[in-house]
């Protein structure tokens, strides 16, 4: 523990905005594009609409805004083991991805889910 007397320990769930009645995107993106698992939200949160998904060690809570407009500078940046292989999938499922290789020591790419939200998908650059 610091001087402060806590320590900041690690990051349970980046939250997104998506619209009412958006859930079946965010299942087809995040699920089925991703491979995320859905997970079950707890009764009195579930009444709210959406919905939450983890997968690697990463959980992303999407949750409805009725005035919602996607997230066009804010993001998440999620760490990727084989983001050549990610880019190539989300291509193939009509993603499109916008590579920025301008962050040090990494490559890394952006896209946006199927609500226009902006995602940073990064890797560290492995030295051979």
């Amino acid at each position: 523990m610091g001087t402060l007397g806590y320590s900041l320990d690690g990051l349970h769930h980046v939250q997104l905005a998506i619209p009412p009645g958006a859930e079946d995107s965010c299942r087809e993106f995040w699920g089925d594009v991703l491979g995320m698992t859905e997970l079950e939200k707890p009764p009195v949160l579930a009444a709210r609409g959406g919905c939450w998904f983890r997968g690697g060690g990463l959980e992303v809570h999407l949750g409805v805004e009725e005035d919602f407009r996607p997230n066009r500078k804010a993001h998440p940046e999620i760490l990727v083991n084989s983001l050549q292989a990610l880019a190539k999938r989300l291509e193939d499922k009509g993603v499109s991805v916008t590579w920025d290789d301008n962050f040090p020591g990494h490559h890394r790419f952006y896209a946006s889910d199927k609500l226009g939200n902006r995602l940073e998908f990064l890797e560290p650059v492995r030295d051979c």
